[in-house]
């Protein structure tokens, strides 16, 4: 049997260290990749949900709704607002209210949807709403003190896309928690396209829908 060397054994120690160097030199570069790695992962993840949230503040920020301003205020027409303005910035944008504007019934404070209109009413159209109960009882928006109507609201028939729920809530059949309904099915869902739309809504089924029909447009 040969055996080796002093030399020898001295060059193969050389050789074990430098491959173990090797070795651990190796596992350190991997481990700092996969560290590398992982911070760029979640540095992509928190970019990516800050423009996120970024572009859904933008979204906010610029969103627009178109609504009608008449009646007694000084310049009749259609504005352009930010989305969930008031009916207080709606009659400012139209330069505000006249001298003969009856502004007792009107919300100030109603949140106003796209596609609403607003009308101020005179202060002889709300002493004729007064002498006349059938316009009262007809839900018109000087009678409710509603400020978001409809023209064809002056027919008689409620405004499904419009109305309050105080307004909804006067239909019969119709009772405050229903109305509720009503216009949450409106937020979710945008405005009814018929009023035999409004048998999707929970609580109204084909016999209610009878009740109501004849009283209701869109």
């Amino acid at each position: 049997m040969k055996y080796i060397n002093k030399k020898q054994k001295i060059l193969l120690v050389i050789i074990i260290f430098i491959i173990a160097l090797g070795v651990v030199y190796y596992a350190n570069i991997m481990k700092t990749n996969d560290e590398f790695d992982i911070d760029k992962q979640n540095l992509e993840v928190l970019n990516t949900s800050e423009e996120n949230n970024n572009t859904e503040e933008d979204k906010e920020e610029t969103e627009k709704i178109v609504v009608h301003v008449s009646g007694a205020v000084k310049n009749e027409g259609v504005v352009e607002l930010d989305k969930n303005s008031r009916v207080v910035d709606a009659i400012e944008a139209v330069g505000g209210v006249t001298e003969n504007a009856y502004m007792k019934n009107v919300n100030l404070a109603e949140q106003l949807e796209d596609g609403s209109k607003i009308y101020i009413p005179t202060k002889e159209e709300a002493e004729n709403e007064k002498q006349n109960t059938n316009y009262i009882t007809s839900n018109s928006n000087v009678s409710s003190g509603s400020s978001i109507a409809n023209e064809k609201t002056r027919s008689g028939k409620i405004n499904i896309n419009t109305a309050t729920a105080e307004e909804l809530d006067t239909l019969p059949g119709i009772g405050e928690s229903t109305a509720n309904k009503i216009i949450n099915y409106r937020k979710e869902h945008g405005k009814f396209k018929s009023i035999e739309e409004i048998k999707e809504v929970s609580g109204i089924g084909d016999s209610k829908y009878e009740q109501i029909k004849d009283l209701i447009e869109i």
